[in-house]
């Protein structure tokens, strides 16, 4: 997989170069360049630094032309820039001085075709659909293709619910808690919690 990082700051590319131990990256500092460049690329992920090239990540979302696996990093990222990237199709958002630990976790993520964001984030995301309630298409759904347990194991990630509090509340183990979520994933056709939740909204 091709790591191609954007950033009109080359100190941000070196930084993030040095801090993941990278160096067989694609580095660019404007967009057409990119966007000619992923024609030719059979799989790649994108790192841009939402900093130096938010006006060009906007642009590309309004012309429906965001390139799949891009991950947008902010030196503060704020849940409100989150919930709007997301939901327009960027795969993952955080903070562009993480550890490596995130970083591998968020690659690992979006290789896998998942959406990743940081913690507070998530649940940010899930409260907000809390507290919109779901719409009478996603019970609809939710209704038609679920058991009931799987059902109740729905609503639980939709309160944000870890597994082991989802597997204590339905008096179920956390393995059987992981294969309902798995089957949910798999008949709503998304691939992760972030998913489900855009789905759901």
């Amino acid at each position: 997989m091709q790591t191609i990082f954007l950033s009109t700051d080359m100190d941000m590319i070196s930084e993030w170069k040095m801090r993941h131990g990278l160096d067989n990256t694609l580095d660019f500092d404007e967009c057409d360049a990119l966007l000619n460049a992923v024609k030719e690329l059979d799989k790649y992920i994108i790192v841009a630094d939402y900093d130096t090239v938010s006006h060009s990540i906007n642009k590309m979302i309004a012309a429906n032309l965001l390139p799949q696996r891009v991950i947008v990093l902010e030196r503060v990222p704020e849940i409100i820039t989150g919930k709007m990237l997301i939901s327009k199709g960027v795969k993952a958002y955080g903070n562009s001085r993480m550890l490596k630990m995130h970083y591998e976790q968020m690659i690992e993520a979006v290789e896998d075709d998942k959406v990743w964001t940081y913690p507070e984030l998530t649940l940010a995301l899930t409260k907000n659909l809390r507290q919109q309630n779901i719409s009478q298409e996603a019970q609809s759904l939710i209704q038609r293709r679920l058991t009931a347990k799987e059902q109740e194991v729905v609503y639980a990630v939709l309160q944000g619910l870890t597994n082991d509090a989802i597997a204590n509340e339905l008096h179920i183990t956390p393995r059987t808690v992981k294969a309902h979520i798995g089957s949910v994933f798999s008949k709503l056709h998304v691939n992760d919690r972030v998913s489900l939740i855009l789905l759901l909204r």
